[in-house]
């Protein structure tokens, strides 16, 4: 299964340090930080990259080329202006099989992928999102879930109801893609509503807490960890 990532965000919570650098190639401890997904990706004998690049991809491109120096194969969906997170898989899907993951370009999730995959697989339905039981801890929380279904996603608006969060990595169907308008602006956050609404989004919990670097507090605790695991 191929593994769509999110790389083409503007990364502005980041303020000055993503104004000539994407977010992806924010380096820590020496590193690109999207050269410590693909070895994560490459443990878990995930290879087939789909980067969905935009801001400054020439940057991404020239660092990581084809991805055979770090044991990958890559390939680029390229975004000529913003897309927007499900308007950036639209413009990838020919690029994707017919079920694909998606990972954010700013998670680092340290889990074992195949149980994820086989997770979607037994659930027979469009779309998988993966969860963490957050309570607010790390982030806003976001997700409401009831009987192994997402039945609720809001970004904007909380309720008590949600103790998950939305963990930064999804598996879909190329179906659910489909009412996605191409080259338009476009947010999953829309493709979630519509599989809610057809009971179509599964939902996968995952106790191993997420690390991000789309916040500066969340790029502080990454370093912390890559300082730890390189020592």
């Amino acid at each position: 299964m191929k593994i769509a990532i999110l790389a083409g965000g503007l990364g502005t919570r980041l303020g000055l340090l993503t104004k000539d650098t994407p977010k992806s190639m924010i380096r820590i401890c020496g590193k690109p930080f999207l050269e410590y997904q693909l070895e994560l990706l490459k443990k878990n004998n995930l290879k087939e990259i789909v980067l969905c690049v935009g801001h400054l991809k020439d940057e991404i491109k020239g660092y990581f080329g084809i991805g055979s120096r770090f044991g990958v194969r890559i390939e680029y969906s390229e975004e000529e202006k913003p897309l927007g997170t499900a308007g950036a898989l639209r413009n990838a899907e020919n690029l994707l099989g017919d079920d694909f993951l998606v990972l954010n370009g700013d998670s680092y999730l340290d889990i074992d992928y195949r149980e994820v995959i086989n997770e979607y697989e037994l659930s027979n339905k469009s779309g998988l999102m993966v969860v963490y039981k957050n309570r607010n801890k790390y982030d806003k929380s976001n997700v409401i879930v009831n009987n192994g279904l997402v039945v609720e996603y809001n970004r904007s608006i909380q309720s008590p109801d949600m103790v998950y969060i939305d963990y930064g990595l999804l598996v879909l169907n190329k179906k659910a893609l489909v009412f996605v308008p191409y080259g338009e602006f476009f947010q999953l956050d829309s493709v979630y509503s519509e599989l809610i609404r057809r009971q179509e989004l599964a939902a996968f919990e995952i106790k191993t807490r997420f690390y991000e670097v789309g916040s500066k507090s969340g790029l502080a605790d990454f370093k912390k960890l890559a300082e730890k695991k390189g020592s």
